[in-house]
Formats: C-alpha cells, structure tokens, sequence
C-alpha cells in the first residue's frame, strides 16, 4: 500500500468536486475548491478523524468496503475507481453494470448482416441488434430474467435433454467455467454471486459443473443449430471484450457464400411485424 500516493490522490480527486455535483449546498464561506474533508467522510459513511489520517498518509489499511464508499463519494469514473483500488493493493470490486455504451449500441444497429448481441459478466443480454432480434425471436418480449442465457438453459423442462446434446453440452460447461472465473476476479459482485446461487440452489445440473472447479474464458467457437424457419444455421460465435465497461460483444460470422450466410440474407428480410420463431 503506498500511502502517500493515496493521500494524493484523494486530495486531488476531493478537490475536483463540487458541492452541487454531490448534492450538497455551495455555501458562501468555501475559500477552496472542491469538498471539504467532512463532506468526503459524510458521503462515504466513515468518521472525519479516519479520513483525515489517509490524507496525511498516516492511516491504516482502507478495507474493500472503504474503498468503494470512497470511490463512489469521491464521484470516481471506472479508471480512477481501479486505480484507487489498485494503490491499496486490491483488486477493484466486481462491476456487473447493465450501463452499455453509446458507441456499443452504435456498433450493434450497424451490424446489418449478423446477429450480435452485448452480453455483462452474468450472461444477461442487455442490448441486440435486428438481426439478433430476427434470428432467436421476440428478445424483445422477454424480460430480463428470461434474457438470462445460464436461467434459461439450467431452469424449467428439458435441462436434461439439452445437457444430452453434446455439442450444447459443451457450451455449456465452458460458459459455467467462465462464469466461475468471473466470479473468481470479482468475489464482491453481488449480481454475480446471486446468480450462482440461485442456479446451486435450483440447478443440480448447475450445481455438478460448478462442483468441477473448471476455470476458462468464453472465446471464439463454432455453434450448430437448427432454426424453425431457414433450418440448420452454422457459423463461428466471435466474443469481443468491451474493455472498461464488463460486457462483451457476442457476434454470429458465417463464412462468406455459405448457406447459413444465405440462411441470414433470408432473416434479414424478415420486418419486424412478422418476427422469426424463436430458435
């Protein structure tokens, strides 16, 4: 822990803060800029004597909870929020946020020709585009928790068929080994650490491939599946990290002139009065 960097960093960040940014009173007395040290100890629940002692460089350890008080009274954008974490020699907490941003929604609506999705640490699909929406059918229409791609395929009838086919299988014991590293870089998310709950408590199919301790991170691999309405569907499933942000970018190729290609030409007719079935 580098002590004096902290203080610094804290006096810098503090006084690059207004009153009204916080929601807090202006006041006519304020000679210096920002907030003063007992509005910084106010908004973040710790006493006055404790956050002086880490401006002068002279405090103990901050725990993981102190840091992110601090980091959100302190109004921290993600960089700063890390590097706080990281002058104590912590790891940031987990960030399951369902914030996606403009330029992903931008990159999404661009992707004319193939279906692509943003998807956050917990395999919530939180944004798509058409073509997504045409292929898998009514996302829309889904709440958040049907949107869940583990809630989905570990709950209701049929986990055991589903676990039968080898190849769906396989997809989803990687996507249990990557959430198990998800979790395993962010043991404070709570979003995170509700889901595995939830699926050990309800899942024993869950509960065995979590039980495997298994640890790898989703990338590229090619799906087979076979839609309602343009049949078999072949093509490479490219995830994309979204770097400061959690999400990932999930995006279905297929190769050029192939008939899953043809397949998507065909989808990508189809308006949005008359959706897809769902795949």
């Amino acid at each position: 822990m580098d002590r004096q960097q902290l203080a610094d960093f804290l006096r810098t960040r503090r006084a690059a803060i207004t009153p009204e940014g916080v929601g807090l009173p202006s006041g006519p007395r304020r000679r210096t800029p920002g907030l003063r040290r007992q509005e910084v100890a106010q908004l973040a629940g710790i006493s006055v004597e404790y956050y002086i002692r880490l401006e002068q460089a002279r405090g103990p350890k901050p725990s993981r909870q102190v840091l992110g008080a601090l980091a959100r009274a302190l109004v921290l954008d993600h960089d700063e929020r890390a590097h706080l974490f990281h002058l104590v020699d912590e790891l940031p907490e987990g960030d399951s946020s369902r914030e996606v941003p403009a330029a992903v929604r931008n990159l999404l609506a661009g992707l004319d020709d193939f279906p692509a999705y943003a998807m956050d640490a917990c395999y919530d699909m939180i944004a798509w585009n058409d073509m997504a929406e045409r292929l898998m059918g009514y996302l829309s229409a889904l709440t958040s928790e049907q949107r869940n791609i583990l809630r989905t395929n570990f709950s209701g009838p049929g986990v055991a068929e589903r676990l039968a086919d080898p190849s769906i299988r396989r997809f989803l014991a990687d996507s249990v080994s990557d959430l198990r590293a998800s979790y395993a870089r962010n043991p404070q998310d709570r979003k995170l650490k509700a889901l595995v709950d939830e699926l050990l408590r309800t899942s024993p199919e869950f509960g065995e491939l979590w039980a495997n301790h298994r640890v790898a991170v989703r990338r590229a691999q090619t799906k087979r599946v076979v839609h309602p309405e343009v049949g078999p569907l072949e093509f490479d499933c490219q995830v994309l990290d979204v770097p400061g942000t959690g999400l990932r970018l999930v995006v279905y190729v297929p190769q050029p002139d192939s008939p899953t290609a043809e397949a998507f030409r065909r989808l990508a007719g189809v308006t949005s009065e008359t959706p897809a079935s769902p795949a």
